[in-house]
């Protein structure tokens, strides 16, 4: 899975997180996320593997009288409304029950997303193999059956296999449905996800912006689309009061990229704590550029764009670009460690306070509408359990309830935490006040027996509340003393309420959080999102919630060495 990062010892800034800490680095890292804010601004999402699915099948049924079927499979990506958007077709395989397809589809695998694949076989009629598959009406081929299945169940199997019974309705409901062989699918990661190019960048000569000292330099990479936009994929650590700064390594996949001579624009700022960030210079250059700048030693002048009338030209700058290392290498990605063993267990804690209003009057956020349209609190636990769920073998998740208790255990499966969260509504009179600490205290202490028991999991705990928090400190020790252990936590908000504390709590939006003792996070673990700022978008809850949820796993992996 593509990502973008400084090593673990001095830079991780790109992924969210550094080892240590101590009082000279604290300011440094609120700037470095302050960038990662700028960098949403400007469209930077999660990370995306490319993923090629093989296929083959055994046992079809034979529609043909005097040889064996000919079939063919389409793939498609089903979408929220039900739709099909096809993704490719396989080549015909000729007179076979038991076809091992050559061509392969490539899907784009988001982590963020439930990605629902179908697959239709069809026998092709001999008429039709002389003409290319991608020109054949479906409806003039013999349907051999069909399967369905999430991109995730792929991925997550450890030998990235999964077996599907094929299915053809014949007459009218479940009891018409019949099997007709099996259909096998093999995922493979796409060998550019996992190529990275590890970079080293300098500048020299750059302006000074500010008036009574020198620039506060970062860099931000971009690549272009075909459309012409600049999507920025990386940015380095903010060095301060430097005009000949040297970051610390950049690591850039291929697949992020998009190919070695993708063009690449490397923009040069001078930051500023209000987030208008001061354009020292840019320079564009694809990655096989980049490599030869390094192999010759030599430097590239930097420009600024500028307007000479209706015409838009480029000055150029005495400030140069160098990289002073250039290396390819294999890195393991965020599939890789799923492969290996690595399994996300979902928890979850749910806000009982009063503040949610009367859970029996619609006016509560907690108001289980007998239409059946779910409630907030509902809509969250279905979309973030519904990604979350492919990645825990058992299925049983931890389910808690604060304000009044209600919940407090295991359940299973998403259904099990619905279920319980709607009985809870109805046996408990909902009280206060909003405390986080003892729930992440928890959360942090089944994390932590997890490393003690050398387990292979990461523990992702869902929090939806719709209030202020009153212990915030000691919710910030608990979220300090979690950043050291296998945890991330996202948090809800639902209802009107001002999330200003919550904002705090997202390393997002300022400083690393400290605690009592002095203590500063060792990496961000946590990501808010209000309801009300996603319900009505394009972009889902869970989208939002779970985008940086693989960088922060391999950001906790690659600092202590696993793998």
């Amino acid at each position: 899975m593509g990502n973008c990062c400084s090593d673990v010892a001095g830079g991780q800034s790109g992924v969210g997180g550094t080892t240590s800490y101590n009082n000279a680095t604290s300011a440094a890292n609120a700037s470095n996320e302050a960038i990662d804010a700028f960098l949403k601004s400007r469209g930077y999402n999660g990370l995306f593997s490319q993923i090629e699915l093989s296929l083959s099948a055994a046992n079809l049924r034979d529609r043909d009288v005097l040889s064996k079927s000919d079939p063919m499979v389409v793939i498609y990506l089903k979408e929220r409304d039900g739709t099909l958007q096809e993704l490719g077709r396989t080549e015909v395989v000729l007179n076979s029950l038991s076809p091992k397809w050559i061509r392969k589809c490539t899907v784009t695998y988001q982590f963020e997303m439930v990605q629902n694949l179908v697959f239709h076989i069809f026998d092709v009629d001999t008429s039709f193999h002389n003409i290319d598959t991608k020109a054949l009406k479906l409806e003039e081929q013999q349907f051999l059956g069909e399967a369905s299945c999430t991109l995730s169940e792929i991925v997550t199997k450890s030998n990235r296999t999964l077996t599907l019974d094929l299915a053809r309705e014949e007459g009218s409901g479940p009891a018409h449905v019949r099997k007709f062989g099996q259909l096998m699918i093999y995922a493979e990661e796409s060998v550019a996800s996992k190529t990275t190019a590890e970079l080293t960048f300098r500048c020299s000569d750059l302006e000074s912006k500010d008036l009574f000292s020198k620039s506060d330099p970062f860099l931000v990479i971009s690549k272009i689309t075909e459309s012409g936009i600049s999507v920025p994929i990386c940015k380095t650590e903010v060095l301060k009061n430097d005009h000949n700064p040297t970051w610390k390594q950049t690591f850039l996949s291929i697949q992020q990229v998009g190919s070695k001579d993708s063009p690449l624009t490397i923009e040069c700022f001078n930051f500023n704590s209000n987030g208008k960030h001061d354009l020292l210079g840019k320079a564009q250059k694809s990655l096989a550029g980049l490599e030869k700048l390094h192999s010759v030693g030599s430097g590239e002048n930097l420009f600024i764009p500028v307007s000479v009338g209706q015409n838009h030209q480029n000055k150029a700058l005495k400030s140069q670009l160098f990289v002073d290392k250039y290396t390819e290498n294999i890195k393991h990605t965020f599939l890789d460690y799923l492969a290996g063993g690595y399994e996300l267990n979902f928890m979850s804690a749910i806000d009982f306070t009063a503040s949610n209003g009367n859970p029996r009057l619609p006016d509560s956020l907690h108001y289980i509408d007998p239409s059946g349209r779910p409630n907030a609190y509902q809509k969250a636990i279905m979309e973030v359990g519904g990604v979350l769920q492919f990645y825990d073998s058992d299925k049983k998740f931890p389910a808690w309830g604060f304000g009044a208790r209600p919940i407090d255990g295991p359940v299973e499966g998403i259904n099990g935490i619905m279920m319980a969260y709607a009985n809870a509504l109805f046996n408990v009179s909902l009280a206060g006040p909003t405390l986080f600490g003892h729930v992440v205290t928890t959360a942090a202490q089944i994390a932590s027996g997890s490393v003690a028991r050398n387990e292979r999991k990461y523990f992702i705990l869902l929090i939806i509340t719709d209030g202020v928090i009153t212990d915030l400190q000691e919710t910030k020790d608990a979220f300090v003393m979690a950043s050291d252990l296998p945890l991330s936590i996202l948090i809800v908000g639902v209802g009107g309420a001002d999330f200003k504390e919550m904002e705090i709590l997202d390393a997002d939006k300022g400083e690393r959080l400290e605690s009592t003792t002095g203590r500063v996070a060792s990496r961000d673990i946590v990501q808010f999102v209000p309801f009300r700022d996603v319900q009505s978008g394009e972009i889902s809850v869970v989208q939002s919630l779970l985008a940086e949820l693989p960088s922060q796993f391999l950001t906790y992996m690659r600092a202590r060495g696993f793998f």
